[in-house]
């Protein structure tokens, strides 16, 4: 497969594994520059007919209930990036000498001459807000820019689109960067490494050696987090450009090749003359909105990023200001008789909500749901001294009950069993009761939402929506 001009794929054999928000757009689009494409899906419900018989109007081949067979004379394999890489299809693939590539590379491979180049974030939390912080400081540079990837708006659209861009700000999941492996980012991020997706993956080294594909072949900067050494580790390990540099991010003083923050003000001594004697100021905490201290770590990656690609301070401190951050995100809801309100639904693992119950004093936390195979002593054991109280919801809130009664027995705990609709409004008047002024009640759940919720958007709405009626 060469670089993807069309003359490449005149009659091409690809196989595309899986319908949905990657699968359909990928068809379409090799369908349109002259490929055979057989499209594979392990599901045949009314949505994947739906979709099979919009492409099959095409001339698009599809094979539903079968997604672990490889097509004959397929030559190329283009994957969801939510495939696992034991399915039988990919062993049948690598047997035959097919190579696999998910839509990321795809649309790597199909970017124009002189295409915008792609400063690329990844990490375990995190990514969502720095890439539209990231977008948002570019923009006040007047560069043409757009936050994509991940993040729901799709790349394959971006690269073939009529729009024309400067520079891309770009969130990778681990899934996508495991299935892209010419992707070579001009700068790239890696936010930190905590377990997830270890069911995907296989293991937790699998795991981060894919987020560590991000820094291959690197030309600027790799941006690693000083307080996660684990990121550090994949930027050594990193086959980079001569003279690629390993720039920190930190939330205490910045050495030399760093970013970070000096009483109150975000720093740069990476991108400056003489780093080892000067700093250049960026901007002030106060403009990072929340200036809770996992979001500041956020601000100072997507300034690296930007400072990176030669951006001036002064667009830094006017990104993040004109900044807002997406809902469900640690959303302050209301204040209630001097006890604040805050939704961070997002925070849908304990590595996340570390971060949250890290950002207050004394927290009554609304936590539970579907742990995923996560545990939670850690979690509890760090963040004991900051709880006032504990209200459990969700399938599997036992396990927080358990790590609450082993490491802070002192602690509080309602244990809601109900998980109907009306539960959160029952968590919510139960960590009412709970909360002195001066606290924080937290919805930082630590847990997916999918065994109450459609998803962590409607959970974070019903606990808006409790939190108004209460206060009503």
């Amino acid at each position: 497969m060469g670089s993807g001009q069309v003359t490449d794929w005149q009659g091409k054999n690809v196989t595309v594994a899986g319908l949905g928000v990657s699968g359909v757009p990928a068809a379409r689009v090799l369908h349109g520059l002259g490929a055979k494409v057989t499209v594979v899906n392990d599901g045949d419900d009314a949505r994947a007919r739906e979709q099979a018989a919009g492409l099959e109007a095409l001339g698009v081949t599809v094979r539903l209930g079968d997604g672990d067979t490889l097509p004959d004379g397929t030559e190329l394999i283009v994957t969801a990036p939510g495939w696992r890489p034991d399915k039988p299809l990919f062993a049948a693939a690598e047997a035959a000498g097919v190579p696999v590539w998910g839509d990321v590379e795809l649309a790597w491979r199909l970017r124009r001459p002189g295409a915008a180049p792609w400063l690329a974030v990844t990490g375990t939390n995190g990514k969502t807000t720095t890439v539209q912080m990231l977008a948002s400081i570019l923009r006040a540079a007047g560069l043409r820019t757009e936050a994509v990837g991940n993040i729901g708006v799709s790349l394959l659209d971006v690269v073939l689109g009529e729009e024309e861009y400067d520079v891309l700000a770009v969130e990778l999941s681990s899934y996508q960067l495991h299935w892209a492996p010419s992707l070579r980012a001009h700068s790239a991020a890696v936010l930190n490494l905590a377990p997830d997706h270890l069911d995907w993956h296989g293991s937790m080294e699998a795991y981060a050696a894919d987020k560590g594909r991000i820094y291959e072949g690197n030309r600027v900067a790799c941006v690693y987090n000083v307080a996660d050494k684990a990121t550090e580790d994949l930027v050594r390990e990193a086959d980079v450009e001569e003279g690629c540099r390993a720039v920190g991010f930190t939330l205490g003083t910045p050495g030399p090749s760093q970013l970070g923050v000096v009483e109150g003000i975000l720093v740069d001594r990476a991108f400056v003359e003489d780093r080892h004697r000067n700093a250049q100021e960026l901007a002030e905490v106060s403009d990072v909105r929340p200036a809770a201290p996992h979001n500041i770590a956020n601000a100072l990656a997507a300034a690296a990023l930007a400072r990176a690609y030669g951006v001036p301070a002064s667009a830094v401190r006017d990104g993040l200001r004109a900044f807002t951050p997406d809902a469900h995100r640690i959303a302050h809801v209301a204040d209630l008789d001097g006890v604040a309100w805050v939704d961070d639904s997002k925070a849908t693992n304990t590595h996340a909500a570390a971060a949250s119950l890290a950002a207050y004093e004394s927290i009554v936390w609304i936590a539970g749901g579907l742990a995923k195979g996560a545990t939670f002593d850690e979690l509890v054991a760090d963040s004991a001294k900051r709880l006032r109280g504990a209200v459990l919801i969700g399938r599997d809130r036992a396990l927080i009950r358990e790590a609450l009664a082993r490491h802070a027995p002192e602690v509080p705990v309602v244990d809601l069993g109900r998980t109907d609709t009306g539960a959160m409004l029952q968590a919510v008047q139960e960590a009412r009761r709970l909360a002195r002024p001066g606290d924080t009640v937290l919805l930082a759940p630590a847990c997916a939402s999918m065994d109450m919720f459609a998803n962590y958007n409607k959970r974070g709405e019903a606990f808006a929506q409790a939190v108004r009626e209460l206060g009503a």
